[in-house]
């Protein structure tokens, strides 16, 4: 099988190819740097591409298959291109997290623990991916670096903070990524652009190395065209960092190897009331397929959904806006407008609205955590509807007119909120031409559960995430 082929199949199949020799790590970089040079003018998933580092690193890939041995076996993601959202540190680019004050600041001396983690796992790192400005946004409409458009229909958003990282996937540039998610964005963009995305467990993996939004929702993980290469990224990117305090002391849970265990004793819940009241016609049809696949029959129903968004965007203005204070006093006119002025709201909260939302979220995770007691995997909706149109100011839900840019997050955020982990699957035909997402939700460290699932459902056909067919001419 050529280079360009296995580029457009799983990162499992290109690790095999290669660790065999049946392919160079070199040919597939090339393949991929072709494809981002071809496809990439249309898309704007990329902000910056690292040719000579990837052919270099796939150069010594080469080298040490050809020597035979050991070190070649110990490569789950051998020759693999990937790309990581900009705020990961990248060894000699300056970290922008999609902002223009940013890029101003000293290049990273040194790649982020995860990139290095996937490098020793034998992938090659290919560039650096547009976000929103400082991860504050569910669209890629960046100011500073154009918005990134959705693969699979290029007059719609690619949804955000993470949409270069899901644009990137979903366009066949690479098969894996790298992004975070504070609010949702790995869902939201996984859900718009029909690819798959896992939000590990808050304090799972280490945060260090990535330019921070909110400390206390925040989380980073990765985005794939299947199910097991989610596993198998996952897997290599786990394991305690203390420089993040974040970070739990757990040891490796390897989820890899027993993602094709049977699903039969696992029980399964929909979760209703908010999660339908703000799901249109496409998402809702998703969940049913999804829940008809699990064989899902009982409803959850979360007390005061309601509250618990409302308390997670509290927390998230008021952190935020610590974070960027002097910036805002000297530099105000250098943020994008959208997202200074939710800072700047968020800079003038009351403290005591902000220790109450900490009460709710107490509260809230209890209350969910009851509910994990009678199910080990809940479903819901990702994202409200499929991608709107870039430039959007409303989406419409059931009649109720919606600011786009916060809404789409309105089905994550009290997800995120407490920090349980989420694999998002992509759910085809329930729209006439998107995709739409369902997240996969279990009990805190249970990763391999949901994982199990996505794979199970995409064994069966539910789910998938094929390449966009975009031409090269573009």
């Amino acid at each position: 099988m050529s280079a360009a082929a296995l580029l457009a199949g799983p990162a499992a199949a290109i690790a095999a190819a290669v660790r065999a020799g049946d392919v160079g790590a070199t040919a597939v970089v090339d393949a991929s740097l072709a494809r981002i040079a071809a496809t990439d003018p249309a898309v704007n998933a990329f902000t910056d591409v690292l040719a000579e580092r990837a052919r270099r690193r796939a150069a010594a890939i080469d080298k040490r298959v050809a020597a035979g041995g050991a070190a070649r076996a110990a490569w789950p993601l051998a020759g693999v291109p990937f790309a990581v959202k900009n705020l990961f540190d990248v060894a000699g680019l300056a970290t922008r997290a999609g902002s223009k004050i940013e890029r101003e600041r000293a290049p990273a001396a040194v790649d982020a623990p995860l990139i290095a983690r996937l490098e020793n796992a034998g992938a090659v790192l290919v560039g650096a991916l547009n976000m929103d400005e400082y991860a504050y946004g569910f669209t890629t409409e960046n100011s500073h670096d154009g918005p990134t458009r959705n693969p699979h229909d290029l007059a719609r958003v690619a949804g955000g903070s993470s949409g270069g990282s899901a644009a990137a996937v979903a366009a066949g540039q690479v098969p894996i990524s790298l992004g975070s998610d504070t609010n949702g964005s790995i869902r939201v963009p996984s859900s718009l652009c029909g690819v798959f995305g896992l939000k590990p467990t808050y304090g799972r993996l280490p945060r260090n190395g990535s330019y921070p939004f909110v400390a206390s929702l925040d989380h980073l993980g990765p985005f794939a065209r299947s199910a097991l290469d989610l596993a198998l990224v996952y897997d290599a990117l786990q394991g305690v960092d203390r420089a993040d305090p974040a970070c739990v002391d757990r040891g490796v849970e390897p989820t890899a190897a027993s993602i094709a265990a049977p699903i039969d004793g696992l029980r399964v819940g929909v979760l209703g009331g908010w999660f339908r009241e703000y799901a249109d016609g496409s998402a809702r049809a998703a969940v049913d397929r999804v829940a008809t696949a699990l064989r899902a029959q009982r409803e959850v129903e979360l007390p005061q959904v309601d509250r618990a968004r409302a308390a997670a965007f509290l927390i998230t203005n008021a952190e935020g806006a610590a974070l960027h204070l002097a910036d805002l006093r000297a530099r105000a006119v250098d943020f994008e407008p959208l997202s200074r002025d939710r800072f700047l709201a968020g800079a003038l909260l009351p403290a005591a609205w902000i220790v109450q939302a900490q009460r709710l979220r107490r509260w809230f995770a209890l209350r969910v955590a009851e509910a994990l007691r009678d199910v080990d995997v809940l479903i819901a909706p990702a994202t409200p509807c499929v991608a709107p149109t870039i430039g959007s100011e409303w989406i419409e839900i059931h009649g109720r007119r919606l600011p786009a840019r916060p809404s789409l997050g309105l089905l994550t955020q009290p997800i995120s909120f407490i920090g349980l982990p989420v694999c998002a699957v992509p759910v085809w035909g329930c729209h006439a031409t998107m995709p739409i997402g369902v997240q996969l939700v279990a009990a805190p460290w249970h990763e391999d559960r949901v994982l199990r699932v996505a794979h199970h459902l995409e064994q069966a056909g539910v789910v998938r995430a094929p390449v966009a067919a975009l031409a090269a001419s573009r």
